[in-house]
């Protein structure tokens, strides 16, 4: 979106709270003033096939593009606002379009995110009353913060020209209706931040839906009411105690911020990233993982760097985390967890983070009888021994990926569940 033309930089400030998709806020910029960034928006760089190859190649089966953030800004031809990357800015392109060409093409389903309430550019948009980002010297700022206290988090005038009466059937409602009849199949429709919705707000938006009867939709339309089809723990992943039997799904920024930050030094590594991912399967919960491109639409090259490792780790240990369940077993201190049923049997897999110095990998809570071990990496068969703590693996004594190792055990029948955490 235009925000990554600021880059997290406003007026020479480095905007200190928020993701730097929120400095229109973060910063209170006028309308007017944050439509001229806008206007010189132009990602010809952008290159839908080469992104949907760098999911897939990382292992992803979907992809979510920001179809509209808090700032109103359309990345799609849209006829309820001009404010869109084909009418206003020098791009003249549908990103939607292209992104939804090459994810049929490579068979990658595709999600779309939409601000349903908050939009800080569509007159009668609701606004989240953030505080400006500390450190910055405006000297309006007192004025500022007195007008947004006393206009639900308005910060210009301009904004509230509307009502969010008219917001809602004049740009929300038509513009959900492109969404869900231009680009042929929508796996997921992404809501976002329910500032200022109403029952009546969400069942006007959620009646269109029904034009992809097949499409899974989250939590944030309005809550409680319409809890969706997913939970959508943000930048952290639930403890065992927090999951309630709920789809859910963790989204977690690469670096520190989900707009593009220039300055943002702040990469979680490809061990991180892939622990991650083998935390939240062992859990029953899916990975969304942001990427946020730069004004030209390139990805940072953090973000490649750990993508590639992702998916080369996948390749060998993919097995362990498609269609899997959550474990049986609970977490362990050095590892993970998934599991499948197959002709009535268990296959568990487990993410082993800390080899054991003593070549012995101890399973507790694990009576079943045995059919087989093995390395997954290298189909190495492993030997076994049943023990009063549990079952002993015996393993060799170097790990074949110091990130995360699986030892594929298979079991008869079904493992009975533990309340381990």
């Amino acid at each position: 979106g235009p925000y990554s033309v600021l880059g997290g930089v406003y007026n020479g400030h480095q905007q200190k709270r928020g993701g730097a998709e929120w400095i229109m806020n973060r910063c209170k910029i006028p309308v007017a003033e944050y439509q001229k960034y806008a206007a010189s928006f132009n990602p010809v760089k952008f290159d839908a096939e080469s992104i949907v190859l760098m999911a897939k190649n990382a292992g992803m089966k979907y992809i979510i593009i920001t179809a509209k953030h808090h700032d109103g800004f359309a990345m799609f031809k849209s006829n309820a606002s001009k404010f869109n990357i084909a009418d206003f800015t020098p791009y003249k392109k549908d990103v939607l379009d292209e992104l939804a060409q090459a994810c049929r093409k490579h068979n990658m389903k595709l999600g779309f995110y939409y601000s349903q309430a908050q939009d800080w550019n569509n007159p009668g948009g609701s606004a989240a009353r953030k505080v400006m980002s500390e450190g910055w010297a405006n000297p309006d700022s007192a004025r500022i913060d007195a007008f947004t206290a006393a206009n639900k988090g308005h910060w210009d005038p301009a904004q509230m020209s509307a009502t969010m009466d008219e917001y809602i059937d004049k740009v929300a409602v038509p513009q959900v209706k492109e969404l869900m009849t231009n680009y042929g199949d929508v796996a997921v429709l992404w809501w976002d931040t329910p500032t200022g919705m109403t029952d009546e707000y969400a069942l006007k938006l959620q009646a269109l839906l029904k034009l992809q009867p097949n499409i899974i939709t989250n939590d944030r339309l309005k809550r409680p009411n319409f809890p969706g089809d997913t939970g959508t723990p943000e930048q952290k992943i639930p403890g065992q105690d927090e999951l309630d039997g709920k789809d859910w799904e963790t989204c977690m920024t690469m670096g520190s911020s989900w707009g593009y930050k220039s300055w943002d030094d702040k990469w979680k590594t490809p061990e991180t990233l892939i622990r991650n991912l083998c935390d939240i399967a062992s859990k029953g919960g899916n990975y969304l993982l942001n990427i946020g491109p730069d004004a030209l639409g390139q990805v940072p090259q953090p973000s490649i760097d750990a993508l590639k490792a992702i998916g080369a780790w996948m390749k060998t240990n993919g097995e362990a985390i498609y269609a899997t369940k959550a474990s049986p077993l609970g977490s362990f201190d050095w590892g993970r967890c998934t599991q499948k049923m197959e002709k009535g049997n268990t296959i568990l897999y487990f993410s082993v983070f800390n080899w054991p110095a003593e070549g012995k990998l101890m399973i507790p809570g694990l009576p079943n009888k045995i059919i087989e071990a093995k390395l997954l990496a290298s189909g190495e068969k492993l030997k076994t021994e049943a023990g009063k703590d549990g079952l002993f693996i015996s393993l060799p004594a170097q790990t074949p990926d110091k990130i995360a190792s699986v030892v594929q055990v298979i079991v008869k029948g079904s493992v009975a569940g533990t309340s381990s955490g």
